[in-house]
């Protein structure tokens, strides 16, 4: 019996780079799709261990999708910066492409698509623990295109076809291809490198989190679930436990990297994005899904992974780690448009930034 075949877009993100042997390890044959745009931005040496295929999303063939028994779709304009960056840009990528992949999967006979989604789309919530159940209220263009992608994909739901919405809480933790746009590992880096952390709001918003590993064991839960058990359904994914206050992550970092300080950025007010997130229903409902990592090992092993590393302030400050300085550098040396596609498609993938990565802030 051969392997199932699974295709993973954004397979050189934050988020695919992990994925990737996660599922090879688990018997998975997989073929990934990138822009390719951070291919090299990566803490020491990296193989990837899939064939990856370059491109961009909206570009996508049908007969790409041949042979292929599963989609796992991270590809996206991956956090709000981004998507405060041109919002119909972010609705073009994150809402109508991933409905136009996922049409064609369903055209291909493709049975099982796992949706990267986010509890972005909870946005502004107050204090209340949310479940899947309750409204969404985003406040950023990506919030809202992930909502927009959850609407239409649960349309294409039919005998043969299973899309399942995973909505990861803010993901932290090591991967080779390390992304500084995200709380956790901000906070770790600077405290790290500066012997200080900024926060740049009042550190009243909460936040739920999520290991990156432990996103790559939703995914692997929802490849392999039942069908009647993940068929439209969605699952926020993370630990209910683990919902914090921006200023507790700070002083979390702080117990862990000792001297490190704290410091509020000038004119800090309440960030509007602040949910509380029960995960609950995929711990009891989405089999196989058994979350591992909590906030507090995972600053350590964090802090052990960057320092062995030798992380430094220079890496910390660079294009590599933050997706918004990698896009915009690639637009100043003429390498993509406005549009976020090559100016020359014929080149060589461009190394920097990207547009195509995994989401999840």
């Amino acid at each position: 019996m051969k392997n199932p075949r699974v295709l993973v877009t954004g397979c050189q993100g934050y988020i695919g780079t992990v994925l990737v042997p996660y599922l090879i390890q688990r018997d998975f044959d997989v073929v990934g799709l990138d822009a390719g745009w951070f291919a090299t931005s990566t803490l020491g040496s990296h193989h990837d261990l899939c064939q990856v295929r370059s491109g961009d999303l909206r570009d996508l063939l049908l007969e790409q999708l041949d042979g292929m028994d599963a989609v796992v779709h991270l590809a996206a304009l991956s956090n709000d910066p981004l998507g405060n960056l041109d919002p119909q840009l972010t609705f073009d990528i994150n809402h109508l492409a991933t409905v136009r992949l996922a049409t064609l999967a369903r055209q291909a006979g493709i049975g099982r698509f796992v949706f990267s989604s986010s509890c972005s789309t909870y946005g502004k919530a107050g204090d209340e623990f949310l479940d899947e159940s309750a409204e969404f209220h985003p406040v950023t263009a990506y919030g809202e295109s992930k909502v927009r992608a959850e609407r239409d994909l649960a349309t294409l739901v039919s005998d043969d076809f299973c899309p399942v919405f995973l909505r990861n809480a803010t993901a932290y933790g090591y991967s080779p291809r390390l992304r500084l746009d995200l709380v956790v590992n901000d906070f770790v880096a600077s405290a790290i490198c500066r012997n200080r952390l900024e926060i740049r709001s009042d550190g009243s918003p909460w936040r739920p989190l999520v290991h990156v590993e432990d996103i790559c064991c939703g995914i692997f839960a929802a490849l392999t679930a039942p069908r009647d058990a993940v068929v439209g359904r969605a699952f926020n994914i993370g630990r209910t436990e683990d919902n914090y206050r921006v200023r507790d992550l700070a002083q979390m970092v702080q117990a862990e990297v000792k001297g490190c300080q704290i410091h509020y950025a000038p004119g800090g007010a309440p960030d509007a994005r602040c949910y509380r997130v029960n995960c609950d229903f995929a711990r009891h409902r989405l089999p196989g899904y058994q979350p591992t990592w909590d906030v507090p090992r995972g600053i350590a092993d964090l802090r052990h992974r960057l320092q062995s590393a030798r992380f430094s302030t220079e890496d910390m400050t660079s294009h590599r780690f933050v997706r918004l300085k990698g896009i915009r550098q690639l637009q100043d040396q003429g390498i993509l448009g406005t549009d976020l596609r090559l100016i020359d498609p014929s080149a060589d993938p461009p190394v920097g930034g990207t547009a195509t990565t995994s989401s999840n802030r």
